[in-house]
């Protein structure tokens, strides 16, 4: 069972990235407490993020509750068991279903072992994710955050939190994806602690909740 950090946990992490970096201040002062992104793990996880990618988040939500119903299970071997044109009843692309088919596959020849991924630090995690064709980093890094709890990942190739960062240093430009990673590295140990903050900022800056720029008096 992945172990999540605790709002307490949370709470003090922020503190500790604002000592840090001061440049996150107004991040922290305007995002309310969030909790953790936490998620599913293991093999019905992974396949969960690579079909809910670049789709609306009601679209996501009606594929993916197609494929468990379809599937009745989540597992490799029930992927395992249908074919591409089957899986792709369920409302997944062409792409999705292989990529679907690709981390069962691994899981079943051994190539992955989610039971075993806490095991692992950070770097090894993410590369034995990413060998598997369809992972990519962000996928990667997003999974170990969300469904291994891990605490210190920064995913510097998603564009909101690109775009928070911009908003922290008060930019012209976004951050590339190396740029952004570079700029995180004052984060440490908390970075991921230090991307839910910017998600919640850009989430709520975006809803019309958060006012980026409060007006001068």
């Amino acid at each position: 069972m992945a172990r999540y950090p605790t709002p307490t946990e949370i709470a003090a992490a922020r503190v500790a990235l604002v000592a840090a970096d001061p440049a996150l201040a107004r991040a922290h002062a305007r995002t309310p407490v969030f909790a953790w992104r936490a998620r599913t793990g293991g093999f019905e996880g992974l396949m969960r993020m690579i079909v809910e990618q670049q789709v609306s988040v009601a679209s996501a939500a009606a594929i993916w509750g197609r494929v468990r119903d379809g599937l009745g299970e989540v597992t490799a071997d029930r992927v395992l068991a249908l074919d591409i044109e089957s899986l792709r009843g369920f409302g997944l692309s062409g792409q999705k279903a292989r990529y679907s088919q690709e981390i069962a596959r691994a899981q079943d020849e051994g190539r992955i072992d989610f039971d075993r991924m806490a095991g692992l630090d950070d770097a090894a995690a993410v590369a034995a994710l990413t060998a598997i064709k369809g992972v990519g980093r962000w996928t990667a890094e997003t999974w170990l955050m969300f469904c291994d709890g891990r605490t210190d990942l920064f995913p510097g190739g998603d564009v909101a939190l690109q775009e928070a960062m911009r908003w922290v240093d008060r930019a012209d430009a976004r951050p590339g994806e190396k740029q952004a990673c570079a700029r995180a590295e004052i984060w440490q140990p908390h970075r991921s602690i230090a991307a839910h903050l910017l998600w919640g900022w850009y989430g709520g800056v975006r809803r019309g909740e958060i006012v980026l720029e409060e007006p001068l008096p």
